[in-house]
């Protein structure tokens, strides 16, 4: 009876042995508790804990100071290689002497974790999840541990095993649980940034946004973008600064840094974030000046952060803050991934950029293509002239107008070789797509290859962007190379490959690009003699010379001049808004007689200044200031008309004819000191009877 009562006693001790020790929250509860049950068994006056990490070498070590202060420790190779790692092996109690245990592992002597003992048990800790580490207790009165308390410790340990394994699982709980929380506050800061700066197209709006969005988060004072030029050789890079000197009160600032040597192009070059300290002495010389009046005289604490999307290096986010608290490893993570989403809305803004000023650029360069591009006028209406040679060189171009073929355009400077492209182009099926120029003698030689062809970014220094060349842009129309003898003779075979193949490949490119145009050429130059002196390819000029027009010089061809100026003077007049009705008939002969070198060019400047000095309504043509002397050659398109007053005999057709050359003369003028009555010998009514009568309307 009395062994029942002593086995119920035992069984409601252990009871409440287990109940004790499971409610331990901490390790050091549960030591203290431990320490308490021993030291009244007078089992031992000391208990450490010596626990595995699971994912590591490392073991951590638990015990209480003599003052009853928790002590910790974390180890992986003094403590690591000590009684415990024996337990790997062989998980058995150990029970040693101070001075075998001390000559065994010395290094557990130097840690200074132990208060003095005499002996020394260490006991497996074995749980449900497997050997957890070791419980080491400790005498000081030099009594060594017999079997039965080696046995005791060991039914001791098995609970508090149970005790460990569950103050673990607490607190990996527990830890699980902040990490939640801080992994769902991270990812509403990276949404609600994201969303924020995501949609910011402008550059100067999203840096503002990313400041705003960075203080409201982290309470940091000083935000800055440091954007490093497009050109890769540039040491320049553009700052956007935002100041908090006041809570929600921004200070912005936008300026110039040179990078060379900065810590900004250190870390752009690493990739790698930088945490450093500056004093206000070793503020570097380029920083903004709103930066160094905010701050003077304080230690800032430094957060430089790449910029990068994909293999692009954009720049860097800089922080910068008096107070380093902000810059704890958490914040650091979170504001790492912060950076990485400011680098996409970063290249998002900067090619929303680029394409801004392609497009203001294509708005400038379209008053080039507006000149290329067909007027919807597919006729002769600016090509004045009548004679016989101006009227086979207009059936040519009417009968070639209608094909592809290449059609080389050969005359003098100034005979209007543009013009008759036009027309061809007008008259053609490719009428309604563009016509583009390009002057070859204008060109640069070495920029003529990249105009034609265009070129990839980075094939050569300041090639910032792809360009497309002439030849793509007149896709599907024409392309004019006007003054094709001043190609240089290296750029002929790509020009000939085009020619034969209608594909090429852009300057540093490697991909072939097909286009459908039709070329036309012109030229002052006599081509077959470049041939012959190797100026000019032979093959590429008998792929142009497919069907030759040439222009005859006006000196060849006088009778087209009065139309000429009589044209040229109404289209400058109306320029100029000035009202011209008559040019005089001595004009028209001497004008009729002068060699004109220039051709219908400089016959156009010589009657663009005689508009411009003309006061009245008759052309006042100054001669003496022309730049060569006057012929003194008999005119030859224009002769005087007889007086028909003093010719009373004319037949009705040789008077009619002879009326129609004078009102040719007077720009079709009857009255006045000026007008055909006059020169006629006759009334104005007289004259005005017999052109209706001879069927000649009056203009």
């Amino acid at each position: 009876m009395q062994s029942a009562t002593m086995s119920t006693t035992k069984h409601k001790g252990l009871l409440e042995l287990t109940r004790t020790l499971l409610l331990q929250q901490t390790m050091t509860s549960l030591l203290e508790t431990l320490t308490q049950v021993i030291q009244t068994a007078g089992i031992a006056e000391a208990v450490t804990l010596v626990l595995f990490d699971n994912n590591s070498e490392r073991v951590s070590f638990y015990g209480i100071d003599p003052h009853h202060q928790p002590v910790s420790y974390e180890d992986e190779t003094l403590l690591a290689t000590g009684p415990v790692h024996a337990l790997l092996k062989n998980p058995k109690t150990q029970v040693w002497r101070s001075e075998a245990l001390h000559l065994r592992y010395p290094q557990l002597a130097a840690l200074n974790l132990y208060p003095a003992f005499t002996d020394y048990c260490l006991v497996p800790l074995l749980a449900s999840s497997g050997l957890l580490g070791g419980c080491e207790f400790t005498r000081q009165h030099a009594t060594p541990f017999s079997e039965e308390d080696k046995n005791g410790l060991y039914d001791l340990c098995t609970l508090a095993a149970i005790a460990v394994e569950q103050i673990q699982l607490r607190e990996n709980a527990l830890l699980q649980q902040s990490l939640l929380r801080h992994e769902r506050d991270d990812f509403r800061i990276l949404v609600d940034i994201t969303n924020a700066v995501l949609s910011k197209l402008d550059l100067d709006e999203l840096t503002g946004e990313i400041a705003k969005t960075i203080h409201h988060f982290f309470h940091i004072n000083a935000i800055s973008i440091v954007l490093c030029d497009a050109d890769k050789d540039s040491e320049q890079a553009s700052v956007y600064a935002t100041h908090y000197v006041q809570t929600h009160v921004a200070e912005r600032e936008q300026s110039r840094m040179t990078l060379d040597g900065s810590l900004e192009q250190q870390v752009m070059k690493n990739g790698e974030m930088l945490l450093t300290n500056v004093r206000a002495a070793e503020e570097p010389d380029d920083e903004s000046t709103l930066f160094q009046l905010l701050w003077r005289d304080q230690t800032k604490t430094l957060c430089i952060l790449p910029l990068r999307f994909g293999h692009k290096t954009l720049g860097v986010l800089k922080l910068a803050q008096c107070q380093p608290d902000n810059f704890n490893s958490a914040n650091l993570r979170v504001l790492q991934q912060i950076a990485e989403r400011i680098a996409i809305a970063v290249d998002n803004a900067l090619a929303y950029q680029e394409i801004k000023s392609l497009k203001e650029k294509l708005q400038h360069e379209n008053l080039y293509l507006t000149e290329q591009i067909n007027s919807n006028n597919p006729d002769f209406s600016d090509i004045v002239g009548r004679s016989s040679s101006m009227s086979a060189v207009l059936k040519q171009v009417e009968i070639v107008a209608k094909s592809d073929c290449s059609v080389l355009i050969l005359g003098e400077t100034g005979t209007g070789k543009e013009l008759i492209a036009r027309a061809i182009h007008n008259l053609g099926d490719r009428r309604d797509q563009r016509m583009v120029k390009m002057n070859c003698a204008a060109m640069p030689a070495g920029l003529m290859e990249s105009d034609l062809f265009g070129h990839e970014k980075g094939s050569f220094t300041g090639a910032t962007a792809q360009r497309m060349g002439r030849f793509e842009l007149a896709d599907k129309g024409t392309l004019f190379l006007d003054e094709v003898g001043e190609i240089p003779v290296e750029l002929q075979p790509k020009l000939l490959r085009i020619l034969q193949e209608q594909e090429f490949e852009r300057v540093g490119g490697n991909k072939l690009i097909s286009v459908d145009v039709r070329m036309i050429a012109a030229t002052n130059r006599d081509l077959r003699q470049m041939v012959a002196d190797k100026e000019f390819r032979s093959d590429l000029y008998y792929r142009l010379n497919v069907f030759p027009i040439v222009i005859p010089p006006l000196r060849e061809r006088p009778e087209d001049i009065p139309q000429l100026v009589k044209f040229l003077t109404y289209k400058i007049a109306k320029r100029m808004k000035r009202t011209i009705d008559s040019i005089p008939a001595e004009t028209l002969r001497l004008l009729s007689r002068m060699p004109w070198p220039g051709n219908v060019r400089e016959l156009e400047n010589v009657i663009e200044r005689a508009v411009l000095l003309t006061r009245g309504t008759v052309l006042d043509l100054q001669l003496p200031e022309l730049n060569y002397p006057l012929p003194v050659s008999q005119p030859v398109p224009v002769a005087s008309a007889p007086d028909i007053a003093s010719a009373p005999h004319l037949s009705e057709e040789d008077e009619r004819e002879r009326i129609l050359q004078v009102l040719k003369e007077t720009n079709g003028v009857v009255a006045g000191p000026r007008g055909a009555a006059q020169r006629l010998g006759l009334k104005r009514t007289t004259l005005l009877s017999r052109m209706k009568k001879l069927g000649i309307a009056a203009h």
